[in-house]
């Protein structure tokens, strides 16, 4: 067994056993007030083992799932035993005039109780199957609610990288935007120069030009013309 508690709580109710299994043969072989008291003791003793056996049932709540059932199969067993010793001595006393007092109402108290414990076990063992079966269920929903909230945790730090790669993306955009303007203007600018290179050419050749007619003109009138 798992529990140490349970374990003593069975030891007393053995050695407690054992001494009221006794009883009902003493209480057979006595007369009179000798036999009433047996039978007083015996309802002490019923009472006492009782109570162990209610201690055990606390003790199986708390017990692993895989001790449960030979822990409770245990305490079934004890109650069976319980409830012969009973109806025995109920057999003695009925036949022998104790009718009044431990006849009908011990009869009936004893009938009560063992289809109360009867009814109580079933209950405890369903409520023990369904504490289970609550408890896996309870576990289970954590599971997912742990790898939901790591999903949206990973979802979550994607979007934020889609949306630092998407910033990038745009500031890059824009540099090529500006390069492009930037391009754009330097070829406005060669344009531009180009153009006038070629006027500067042009009006250096027509000075040129106008320079050497000049000179011509010069020459021709100071030395062949008289």
């Amino acid at each position: 067994m798992s529990s140490s508690e349970f374990e003593k709580l069975q030891d007393i109710y053995t050695s407690l056993y054992d001494e009221v299994k006794l009883i009902p043969e003493r209480v057979q072989k006595c007369q009179g007030e000798e036999r009433k008291r047996m039978v007083r003791v015996f309802d002490e003793r019923i009472g006492e083992a009782e109570e162990l056996l209610q201690g055990m049932d606390q003790e199986l709540f708390g017990a692993p799932s895989s001790f449960r059932n030979p822990m409770s199969t245990k305490i079934r067993l004890y109650r069976r035993d319980l409830a012969k010793l009973q109806r025995d001595i109920r057999s003695l006393t009925g036949s022998s005039g104790f009718s009044g007092h431990f006849g009908d109402g011990r009869q009936g108290i004893y009938a009560d109780e063992n289809d109360q414990s009867t009814h109580l076990q079933s209950q405890r063992g369903l409520l023990i199957q369904g504490t289970e079966s609550l408890n896996n269920a309870t576990k289970s929903i954590e599971r997912s609610q742990r790898i939901a909230v790591e999903t949206d945790q990973i979802g979550t730090d994607i979007i934020e990288e889609l949306g630092e790669q998407k910033e990038q993306l745009g500031r890059t955009r824009n540099r090529l935007i500006h390069t492009g303007e930037n391009l754009s203007r330097s070829r406005k600018i060669l344009r531009a120069m180009s153009r006038r290179l070629v006027t500067n050419k042009l009006l250096l050749s027509v000075i040129i030009i106008m320079e050497l007619a000049i000179l011509g003109a010069v020459v021709y009138l100071k030395f062949f013309r008289k």
